[in-house]
């Protein structure tokens, strides 16, 4: 699927396509800085219940949500410097026991990431607009 983002308010559009859609509880989040990962993040939650404030987990690696359908784990991997470290936080553990995890920065984790299924989205930056490509 392919998505076109012009204005913020096409992230609620874009949620409302993807969310039926997702049919295993990892999601992959692949963009450049300022792409709009954790925008994504906070639009997801609030259409899945969450009464979270939701915000960027990049110094603390990964913040947990409550929806009404169980926790959601936000993990931003980017500060990660091996595989190492980032068993040394327990993905592994967060990945059984979530109803959902995001992680954006996947990058260090991909290889290990393919024994689980997952969704993949690429959030493409062109200035102002953005492109979503979700598998």
């Amino acid at each position: 699927m392919t998505f076109n983002i012009d204005k913020l308010e096409d992230w609620e559009k874009v949620v409302a396509e993807i969310l039926p859609q997702l049919k295993h509880s990892i999601l992959t989040l692949k963009g450049n800085l300022g792409a709009g990962k954790t925008t994504f993040t906070q639009y997801l939650l609030l259409k899945l219940g969450s009464k979270d404030n939701v915000n960027s987990p990049t110094y603390s690696i990964v913040n947990e949500y409550d929806t009404p359908k169980g926790k959601v784990f936000h993990f931003d991997l980017y500060r990660l410097k091996n595989l190492d470290e980032v068993y040394d936080i327990g993905i592994e553990e967060y990945l059984e026991s979530a109803f959902l995890s995001i992680i954006e920065w996947p990058e260090i984790y991909a290889e290990d990431l393919e024994d689980f299924p997952h969704h993949e989205m690429t959030i493409e930056n062109h200035g102002l607009n953005r492109k979503i490509i979700f598998k």
